[in-house]
């Protein structure tokens, strides 16, 4: 089904792959194509030919500026408030703002809407596009109305691909829009790209998600595909519909890689003519002998129906191979979940799913920029045809990504198809992907097709003894449970006629909705601002030395961006810094936030001009035996998180900001799960450190003597000391990794918005 090539590879006139093995020169000369070099063919990818396009810097150290920027209404608000404070004064390049996150999520009284309304004003004083609650998921609106063959678009949304429609899109924190939006770059070591070398044709019944799911499960847990290009080429492309691919693509982004891109062809083009953009298409295809470092092939023809078990997308089996040997399989699930719930009280239970009938599920979902696409709400319509979901407790509700689609599926009769077998059609809406719709009950087990299956993600609140389960499915094997009550089933179990109906694009809906200012700005126009919308707080320049306390250690294996800021009911707060603080780790080490606040009451009394060694008398004691020139006035005193691998998923910036704001100056971490996290903490002015022994308890102290000199100096390496409550103290080395010189400027400033207030 899917086999890794971990080693280069050359693709000859984009079909033939040759493995840079001992047989490759002999393959290479019988094609005529000897003597090329790897640099020279690596030139020949689509990725780099895209790349190289937008690239303000030289070959190997990259300076992107994008062509349009993306955010919805969790981060649009941070972002803007940010680029306002270091002097914004209108936007650049075309960027949307959609709102489809906050859109139905009430918490907070009027504050959802609030930001909506402030999100308008951007939009008419700065001159950007608006696309109101309930009208488009952001990834649907982009890929309908802003993708282009070509194009690099950058979106403050870990899902932001597009590149099945021959558009490298780059999802990141919300700093990095800001600095598109100040006219500046992004800023990256040139990427690896990586071949997906597709064959075949896939099965009836299977369908994105499937394939999406093997893909992740072959090259996750490696990190085979981390920061890497993934390019998508082979033949079997052409026997995939373009909303096929888009469904492929999108999931992307749980692999771990920087971005992606498909060849196009004559299916790409139609795409573009549909939706009434027919110069938004060319053709784009890898130079008659490209280069790979690396290859994922998957014969579409052998994927199967596939589910990730909780709590991660890479948590793959068959459907079928979970059905025949259900108690086995959940058992290790649970075991595995036992230990990423260790401390919370609540435990799963997947194995009581499992009846005489089969694996009962309680809950269907369709969803978002992967499930809610029109093809796959299609193909379930026709699965459902004439049947029922049943009047037990299973459930199923689909949610059609954009109002175009949703017309499409009214007026095709496929709406009226699944809401007669009892399905519930809701608006175009993110929130069953990140916990905010559809929440199952205490101890439910949700299918869905959707992003993410995170713990929390579907709602629940283990530290509050709630604990429910999201399993990943594609729509098609989603429609054949519920058509089957709820038992687990695949799609290629059943007999099904499959339509394929010609797909008519209406934009009338956006026309008569969506407000377009796109190089019309109106400066004079004020911005409205609600009761919850609030500046970010002062934030101080890196100080000579740093004294860090350890305020939380986390040793799950992984750690995500939802575990560090819980996303559901916190996504109202996400205009107010001070008050989504309040969640940061709360699902994960509730204690974190009270001690991070006593760790900040230290550096807030250095800062009104205190002695803080006469309140740490023992301490500073210490630090005077390691560094006699040390100055208590020029230690900054902050927390410090620690993890193992910390920042998988999301690309929201909260899960930085928020340990910022409590007065974080830093994250110790093995390594970072994801180059978007490690970025968020760098544009809050946080030390993103490596350290090879993560041997530390909470309550321990972490001295960095001269670290600003050592960021100055561009020292890859800092020496710190370890002082344990007992007053042991020890050596380490801490590794701040690569960084470029204006990475270490914004960290020396103390944030992003500092390093622009201070005219750089």
């Amino acid at each position: 089904m899917v086999e890794l090539i971990k080693k280069g590879a050359w693709l000859a006139y984009g079909t033939t792959l040759i493995v840079d093995d001992e047989n490759a020169a002999a393959q290479l000369k019988s094609l005529g194509k000897d003597g090329v070099s790897r640099e020279d063919a690596k030139n020949n990818t689509i990725a780099a030919s895209i790349l190289s396009a937008h690239n303000t810097g030289d070959a190997d150290n990259l300076k992107i500026k994008f062509d349009a920027l993306a955010s919805h209404d969790i981060t649009y608000v941070g972002i803007i408030q940010t680029a306002r404070a270091s002097g914004l004064e209108r936007f650049p390049l075309p960027y949307v703002l959609t709102n489809c996150h906050n859109s139905l999520c009430a918490v907070g009284g009027t504050i959802n809407e609030d930001d909506h309304v402030f999100g308008l004003s951007a939009a008419k004083k700065y001159g950007g596009m608006f696309v109101p609650a309930h009208i488009a998921v952001i990834h649907s609106y982009m890929r309908e109305m802003m993708s282009g063959c070509g194009r690099m678009i950058l979106g403050s949304d870990s899902h932001t691909r597009y590149g099945a429609l021959g558009t490298m899109a780059v999802g990141e924190g919300g700093p990095e829009l800001v600095k598109q939006l100040l006219s500046r770059t992004y800023d990256i070591k040139r990427p690896e790209v990586v071949a997906v070398y597709l064959t075949g044709k896939p099965r009836a019944g299977v369908g994105p998600q499937d394939v999406a799911l093997a893909i992740i499960g072959a090259v996750f847990e490696s990190g085979f595909v981390k920061n890497r290009v993934l390019e998508f080429v082979g033949d079997g492309i052409a026997n995939l519909p373009i909303e096929f691919r888009n469904g492929i693509d999108v999931m992307t982004t749980e692999t771990t890689c920087l971005s992606s891109i498909w060849v196009t062809d004559d299916e790409t083009k139609r795409y573009f003519e549909v939706h009434g953009r027919p110069e938004a298409y060319k053709k784009l295809m890898p130079g008659a002998l490209a280069y790979y470092d690396g290859v994922v092939k998957v014969d579409l023809s052998r994927v199967e129906p596939m589910i990730a078990l909780p709590f991660h997308p890479s948590n793959v089996y068959t459907i079928k191979q979970l059905c025949e040997n259900p108690y086995d399989i959940l058992s290790v699930v649970e075991k595995k979940a036992a230990e990423q719930l260790e401390g919370t009280g609540v435990s799963l239970r997947l194995t009581d799913k499992i009846t005489k009938d089969g694996i009962q599920v309680d809950q269907g979902v369709i969803a978002g920029c992967a499930g809610g696409i029109y093809d796959n709400l299609r193909a379930a319509a026709d699965i459902l045809n004439g049947a029922s979901t049943g009047t037990g407790e299973f459930a199923l509700s689909v949610y059609p990504a954009s109002q175009p689609a949703y017309i499409e599926l009214v007026r095709s009769g496929a709406a009226a198809t699944l809401m007669e077998a009892g399905a519930t059609i809701r608006t175009a809406f993110c929130g069953p992907c990140f916990g905010a719709g559809d929440v199952p009950a205490n101890g439910g087990l949700s299918i869905r097709h959707s992003t993410r299956n995170f713990p929390n993600r579907e709602g629940s609140k283990p530290g509050a003894g709630q604990l429910a389960s999201v399993a990943l499915m594609d729509a098609r094997s989603i429609a054949a449970t519920a058509k089957m009550g709820g038992i687990l089933t695949p799609a290629t179990d059943l007999e099904v006629v499959y339509s394929d109906p010609d797909y008519h694009f209406d934009k009338t809906i956006y026309d008569h909705r969506v407000y377009n200012g796109i190089g019309k700005p109106e400066p004079t126009s004020e911005l409205v601002i609600g009761p919850n919308i609030a500046d970010w707080p002062v934030m101080p320049a890196l100080t000579d030395d740093l004294l860090l306390k350890v305020a939380s250690v986390i040793d799950d294996p992984v750690t995500t961006t939802d575990e560090l800021i819980p996303s559901g009911e916190t996504s109202s707060y996400r205009s107010n810094p001070l008050k989504l603080a309040e969640f940061a780790l709360s699902r994960k080490d509730p204690a974190y936030v009270g001690r991070a606040k006593e760790i900040q009451k230290y550096e807030i009394s250095r800062e009104s001009g205190e002695d803080i060694s006469k309140t740490l008398p023992e301490i500073f004691a210490k630090l005077r035996e390691l560094n006699a020139e040390c100055k208590p006035g020029n230690v900054g005193v902050g927390s410090v998180v620690c993890a193992n691998k910390p920042g998988d998923g999301s690309a929201r910036e909260q899960a930085a900001s928020c340990q910022k704001v409590l007065g974080g100056w830093a994250n110790i971490a093995l390594e970072y799960a994801t180059k978007r996290y490690r970025s968020n903490l760098i544009n809050w002015g946080m030390l993103p450190l490596v350290c090879g022994d993560l041997s530390f308890a909470v309550g321990d102290y972490v001295y960095l003597p001269n670290v600003r000199g050592s960021v100055e100096n561009k020292a890859s390496d800092i020496a710190a000391y370890v002082i344990t409550a007992s007053g042991d103290v020890r050596e380490i080395k801490l590794s701040l990794g690569a960084l470029t010189d204006d990475e270490r400027k914004i960290i020396l400033c103390g944030c992003l918005i500092n390093y622009y207030r201070d005219g750089n």
